[in-house]
């Protein structure tokens, strides 16, 4: 008799195939212009390629040490106390990621339990609820809505309950563009005082902040910073997303067990890119510049799209932009997304896929990390919408 197929009871089986995916499928079949992925399609710093390269020369090849290398550590460290102002040990308070999402997930995975509640705000990067239920803990979502997208912090209170063991933020905000602001701050102390609440704080748009607005890291506010987990991106910082290289700060006592299971997750990030970028942290401008040259590439599709019948809401940071299309078209954002992509030629994302249960404001997301060329392109084929 022939061997049956195994059937697995599946730890997540209310996830399929992501919207990214589904939508960079049919993107390529169409030759669509890519306004959907938040990755650069120009290329990083050639200095950053030459780095990679003379570290394989030099004999770099081999594991980094479980935290990463003590270069890099240290340059990071250096690098948040002079903007924020808070002073992280290298050694102890500093852990080399192999990419901001893997940071991320061994901060869920070390801190959070079976029974506990993470308060989360949607629209939310869609592995962000997965993790938590992989620790057989639940997911407990703040809804928020266009066109401000302003948290509701009375419901957050509201939501907050003795299981509730973390709260996960992300400012700039993906996808909205929404930046944390004073009056957040001081919600968010008043909440967490007095309580063992751990804070999330996905930050790898730090250095994508408009307008000259700071951006408000939890490393910036001490009660705060006692409390948080921060992670961050290389990746997003110097156009290589490829590389898959992140890191994460916290107080020792959060980071000692963050680092049990980074350590048997993935033990260290790729060594010659730590060794590269290390050398590349030696020259601030290329990430104190980055806001300056995004602002300049939203700016240049906002005008782009300035003759659409798109309405275009304001983006504060990250690499993306909403735009309302309830005026023009009744279609469900997916649908709406796909005509574009077969009639059209350009991609985006439904904002609708950012949240679990489908919540549908006849909202997309356009991403502006892209090259002049490819955003001057984009708008005009979305102009004739």
């Amino acid at each position: 008799m022939p061997l049956q197929a195994l059937k697995p009871k599946s730890k997540l089986p209310a996830v399929g195939t992501t919207i990214f995916t589904v939508i960079g499928q049919l993107a390529a079949r169409h030759d669509a212009i890519n306004l959907s992925q938040g990755a650069p399609n120009f290329p990083c710093k050639p200095e950053l390629i030459r780095y990679a390269h003379e570290a394989m020369l030099e004999g770099h090849n081999q594991y980094a040490p479980m935290a990463g290398v003590m270069a890099l550590r240290e340059a990071i460290a250096a690098k948040v106390e002079t903007l924020y102002g808070h002073a992280y040990h290298p050694g102890d308070e500093v852990t080399v990621m192999a990419s901001a999402s893997e940071g991320l997930f061994s901060a869920v995975t070390a801190l959070v339990h079976p029974g506990d509640e993470v308060i989360f705000f949607e629209p939310a990067f869609d592995s962000y609820a997965p993790m938590v239920e992989l620790q057989g803990a639940t997911p407990v979502p703040v809804k928020l809505s266009a066109p401000d997208f302003a948290i509701p912090w009375d419901e957050v209170r509201a939501k907050i309950s003795p299981r509730t063991r973390m709260i996960l933020i992300n400012s700039p905000h993906n996808p909205t563009g929404k930046v944390l602001g004073d009056a957040d701050i001081e919600a968010l102390e008043r909440l967490t005082a007095g309580t063992d609440i751990v804070i999330l704080s996905d930050e790898v748009y730090e250095h994508v902040v408009f307008d000259g607005a700071p951006h408000h890291s939890m490393s910036r506010h001490p009660e705060l910073a006692e409390r948080s987990v921060v992670v961050a991106s290389f990746g997003k910082t110097f156009h290589v997303t490829g590389w898959r290289v992140g890191y994460c700060l916290a107080p020792r006592a959060l980071m000692d067990e963050i680092r049990k299971v980074h350590q048997f997750a993935v033990f260290s990030a790729d060594t010659p890119m730590q060794y590269a970028l290390a050398k590349l942290m030696e020259t601030p401008a290329d990430y104190l510049n980055l806001s300056g040259f995004y602002q300049k590439k939203r700016d240049l599709l906002v005008d782009a799209l300035k003759d659409s019948r798109l309405k275009l809401l304001q983006s504060a940071g990250s690499f993306f932009m909403l735009a309302e299309y309830g005026h023009i078209s009744g279609e469900a954002d997916s649908a709406f997304v796909q005509r574009l992509i077969v009639e059209h030629g350009v991609a985006t994302i439904p904002v609708s896929a950012f949240y679990r249960d489908g919540t549908d404001q006849r909202v997309i997301r356009l991403s502006f990390a892209k090259d002049d060329a490819t955003l001057i392109a984009g708008a005009e084929r979305l102009c004739q919408v």
